[in-house]
């Protein structure tokens, strides 16, 4: 049995230098999550700020209509799907780099729930906050600037932490349309499923310790 471990990791990882499969899918799985959680988070901010502003002045309602429907159709479908339809419907008659389709689906994905996540860190502040605003003669988008959105953003960063570390997670499927060669599945989804736990351990641990200092900070 022990050989025939070792002749399938010899087989999957060290023959025809297998392992540089891993390494690849790792920078790529990198580069994709990277780019779609800025790409998801200035989207998520554009529209938790219009959204917070109807809830607030009434005003900008047709934008806060279009947000909405944004947030329904995203929210309420499965991201492969919408992973799917991005390259095979959208782009499917055009040639295009996989890695910009999955970083502009993922990054429209996540963004529908950085949206929220940063909206309701603007609705947790305090109204007084805003008179406070108005009281030093500020208007509404400078009251927003200086004074609301630096507390909500601190707020909800260990929220956008979690956000990152399931998007993460979700790239995974990104090998819906990015295809390498397969072999034995048992031993290469297994150190896949591996490189993952570890890269979600350590960034769990470092937004432990952001949140930890966060709330030294308060004190």
């Amino acid at each position: 049995m022990l050989q025939e471990l070792q002749d399938k990791f010899y087989l999957n990882f060290i023959d025809d230098n297998r392992w540089a499969y891993l390494t690849n899918g790792l920078k790529t799985t990198l580069i994709v999550t990277l780019f779609a959680v800025l790409l998801g988070i200035a989207i998520g901010f554009l529209v938790a700020v219009v959204r917070s502003t109807c809830d607030k002045t009434g005003k900008l309602r047709i934008l806060n209509a279009l947000c909405k429907l944004y947030l329904t159709v995203i929210r309420g479908t499965p991201v492969v799907v919408q992973l799917l339809i991005i390259y095979f419907v959208i782009f499917g008659s055009v040639k295009i780099d996989k890695v910009f389709v999955a970083i502009l689906a993922f990054g429209l994905n996540s963004g529908a729930y950085v949206a929220e996540i940063i909206r309701s860190g603007i609705m947790s502040i305090d109204n007084g906050q805003f008179e406070a605003g108005r009281s030093l003669g500020f208007n509404y988008v400078q009251t927003m600037t200086y004074i609301v959105l630096p507390q909500a953003l601190k707020n909800v960063l260990p929220a956008l932490g979690n956000e990152f570390i399931v998007l993460l997670k979700e790239t995974s499927v990104a090998g819906y349309i990015i295809r390498s060669r397969t072999y034995d599945a048992f031993m290469p989804l297994i150190a896949v499923a591996l490189i993952y736990l570890v890269m979600v351990l350590a960034f769990s641990k470092l937004l432990n310790l952001l949140e930890r200092r966060l709330r030294n900070s308060e004190r």
